[in-house]
């Protein structure tokens, strides 16, 4: 079964997301990126400006089939014949399609009070299917 975890109260959602897919990347996992086209445009740009020395390899889904395939980060508005399976980073606000393909399914939960609430409707239906869902707090994270 799908393993979902949950990291909410993230300040600064595009930051931390930068953060997390570079250290996928570091550790060799493969991550689809699923949202609407604004914030994927948005995250594609944080991407190449984030850090002076650090470079997170990823392209757009409608990319060519060879830039795909040597992409350990791929942005994509719709799950459908993504080329793998293996980590999920949700930045849409409901639950993507085809989210049980994948081996892990990271939610990432801003401040706003409107994505925590789309945020909680989407634990439910997590809940509601039977999966166990891991919390990562990052206001506790970030006070240590």
């Amino acid at each position: 079964m799908t393993e979902i975890a949950f990291h909410f109260n993230a300040p600064d959602r595009m930051a931390y997301a930068c953060r997390l897919l570079r250290k996928a990347v570091a550790s060799g996992a493969k991550v689809v990126v699923s949202g609407d086209s604004e914030t994927l445009q948005q995250l594609d740009v944080a991407l190449w400006t984030f850090s002076a020395t650090d470079f997170v390899p990823h392209c757009q889904m409608d990319s060519d089939a060879w830039v795909l395939a040597a992409s350990p980060v791929i942005l994509a508005n719709s799950m459908e014949s993504v080329p793998h399976q293996q980590v999920l980073l949700n930045f849409g606000n409901g639950m993507p399609d085809g989210f049980e393909r994948f081996e892990r399914v990271i939610e990432l939960v801003g401040l706003d009070d409107e994505e925590r609430r789309l945020a909680r409707g989407r634990w439910k239906q997590y809940t509601d299917r039977g999966h166990a869902i891991t919390r990562h707090d990052l206001t506790l994270k970030t006070s240590e």
